[in-house]
């Protein structure tokens, strides 16, 4: 059910920094005429650009998620904006305070979990149906029965759990706590920057509601921060389906290319290819061949020595050391190819897969349906006078895994060292 495998600290580094930032400017009290300025734009700004993103790019999520802050900003901006001017709150503060701490959790949660669609048009006018509706009946209440509603809006109906401490109306605390619950939940089961920035941005609003009438630019900055982990969560997925292999989980061939140009003086490029993997999707089909994908990249990204894996393509990956020789590299290489070698991968139906990695340990440990070795071969080659460019060595690395397919397999093979004992095959 949850994928702890999949959780990274990095899906939550640039929404906690932005609301870390958010947090240190709303406790600035002189701000110069240039702050006060943006401060009051830049929701408005945060909106047309990062909506804009999502449009191109048919985010109608992520779009949705910051139409709902926004709204809940100029609801609550028009308030602020009455008090700072008048010294007191409008007659209907209070209602379109507390509605505002009820509807905007409600409703992030909401969309925040509604996935996409195949219709994109469809999903559209749906998600917009709900928001209008919530909306139109949100308003109808409030213009006709606003002293009622602000009654049963504020009405404390649990005592024993009502302390002092509490500055929002009662019911908005434990809504406030489904919803917290409801999108980690959703992180634990697909780990996506989006899902951790939506946990961080509800953080973001729970903080900031208590704060409105009372820290100036409080709204204007949170919210803002709020749509920008949105629109940071975006960019963020984007850049890792352009730079990682979904497959594998490692990143790919375009970041390879990327890390290549970055290499200092001296560095070491190993190439490493699956053994008879054309075997492997032709008797046991092609899933079990991307179960050996992944397998070997699972051990790869386990590489010692500061090494880093790459999917290059196909059933062939690699690894770059930075500021090493190829004799420092080969004992850490050796020890994942027998890593690799030793391990017997267990067959099975992918629809009995097992729900977390002690039950796949407890059957590993028992007969089952059967089990295949995987082995791998590897070509090594370092930055030398005769090839100074990585694509050179890359091409060198190339050559020394061929020669180690040619020698039997499951070996590791330095380029310039084919016919010195010792360096020549390493199985």
């Amino acid at each position: 059910m949850f994928r702890l495998d999949a959780v990274r600290v990095s899906h939550f580094l640039p929404s906690l920094f932005l609301l870390l930032a958010g947090l240190a400017a709303a406790y600035v009290r002189d701000l110069s005429v240039f702050f006060t300025s943006l401060f009051n734009v830049l929701p408005t700004l945060v909106l047309l650009l990062g909506g804009a993103y999502c449009a191109v790019y048919r985010r109608q999520r992520e779009l949705f998620l910051m139409v709902t802050v926004y709204i809940a900003y100029y609801l609550l901006d028009t308030q602020t904006d009455f008090y700072r001017d008048n010294g007191h709150v409008r007659a209907d503060a209070a209602v379109i305070f507390h509605l505002v701490c009820l509807l905007l959790p409600a409703l992030f949660a909401l969309y925040g979990a509604w996935q996409e669609r195949t219709h994109l048009l469809q999903d559209l006018v749906a998600r917009f149906a709900v928001l209008f509706a919530v909306a139109s009946v949100a308003v109808a209440l409030e213009q006709s029965y606003p002293d009622t509603l602000l009654t049963w809006l504020a009405e404390i109906r649990w005592p024993s759990l009502h302390g002092q401490w509490m500055s929002l109306i009662q019911m908005a605390y434990p809504l406030f706590l489904a919803v917290f619950i409801l999108l980690v939940v959703q992180y634990l089961r697909e780990p996506r920057p989006l899902h951790a920035a939506q946990v961080i941005g509800l953080i973001g609003v729970f903080w900031m509601l208590p704060q409105t009438f009372i820290l100036p630019f409080t709204l204007n900055i949170m919210c803002s921060q709020v749509m920008l982990m949105i629109a940071a969560a975006v960019a963020h997925e984007a850049y890792q389906m352009a730079f990682r292999d979904e497959l594998t989980g490692l990143p790919g061939r375009r970041a390879l290319n990327e890390r290549m140009q970055r290499l200092g003086r001296n560095y070491v490029i190993a190439m490493t290819d699956v053994d008879h993997f054309k075997k492997f999707n032709d008797t046991h089909g092609h899933d079990v061949g991307d179960q050996v994908l992944r397998l070997v990249a699972s051990r790869l990204s386990k590489v010692t020595g500061g090494g880093r894996a790459y999917r290059y393509g196909g059933e062939e990956f690699a690894l770059v050391f930075a500021g090493k020789t190829a004799e420092e590299c080969v004992p850490h290489v050796q020890a994942v190819r027998e890593m690799i070698a030793n391990y017997a991968m267990q067959l099975r139906d992918p629809n009995s897969r097992p729900q977390d990695d002690s039950a796949g340990r407890q059957r590993r440990g028992g007969s089952g349906a059967g089990t295949v070795s995987v082995t791998i071969s590897i070509g090594v080659a370092e930055r030398q006078a005769d090839h100074r460019n990585p694509e050179a060595v890359l091409k060198s690395a190339d050559q020394a895994l061929y020669s180690a397919k040619e020698a039997g397999r499951n070996c590791v093979m330095v380029h310039g060292q084919q016919s010195q004992r010792g360096a020549v095959r390493m199985a």
